[in-house]
């Protein structure tokens, strides 16, 4: 198996990241393609990958997977040794909910604050829209850590697909300087201190490409 990641920048791309902590903490062997955004030919160069002219895409030969969800679950199959899902039935479907869950919600807490993992911590007000995705993240984190995550720091105790998912989000509360329970914020530190994160918050310091409505204040 050859597998080849298509991803945008590594400041800024939520989406590009699930798929690639995954991949580097599991010790997936893959080859990676980077096309930044925002430039004249991002879509043009996009669409080479993948029908949505969107990154991230996967490619296992002839076989395109895009979206990062559809690319965990593929590599989840694929790599059936590797727990990338939790082995327990009941912590997998939680951890899959969740998953879902951040997949198509917390929108008002991911518009006011975009990922950008070479800000300096600083704080964003939040809106009430936003402090309420907050409240039901924390829920969240704190009921999946308590019915599965008693084998160590993470949402189902080890390092999972729900982890990577929630990634960017940690990303974002640690770099807007969110006040967060110590729960969540143990949590955050967790997931931080992965070796898979700190090499890509390496590469993203390296990048040269700057998108101003991910910057200021």
């Amino acid at each position: 198996m050859s597998l080849t990641l298509v991803i945008a920048n590594k400041a800024y791309s939520s989406w590009s990241f699930r798929p690639w902590i995954v991949m580097r903490h599991f010790e997936i062997a893959f080859k990676e393609i980077t096309i930044p955004m925002a430039q004249e030919t991002t879509r043009t160069d996009m669409l080479r990958y993948a029908p949505t002219g969107k990154c991230p895409s996967l490619h296992d030969g002839d076989i395109t997977i895009w979206d990062s969800l559809a690319i965990i679950e593929y590599l989840a199959e694929s790599f059936p040794e590797k727990a990338i899902w939790p082995r327990d039935k009941a912590a997998r479907a939680q951890a899959r909910s969740l998953s879902a869950e951040m997949h198509s919600g917390f929108v008002n807490l991911r518009s006011l604050l975009p990922m950008n993992m070479r800000r300096p911590p600083a704080k964003r007000a939040l809106t009430p829209e936003a402090a309420a995705d907050l409240e039901r993240l924390e829920s969240a984190f704190a009921t999946a850590q308590q019915a599965f995550g008693q084998g160590g720091p993470f949402l189902m105790g080890a390092f999972s697909a729900v982890d990577a998912m929630f990634a960017p989000v940690v990303n974002r509360l640690h770099v807007y300087d969110v006040a967060v329970s110590a729960p969540t914020k143990a949590y955050m530190e967790a997931v931080m201190a992965l070796p898979a994160w700190r090499d890509w918050e390496t590469d993203a310091r390296a990048e040269s490409w700057i998108i101003d409505k991910y910057e200021g204040p």
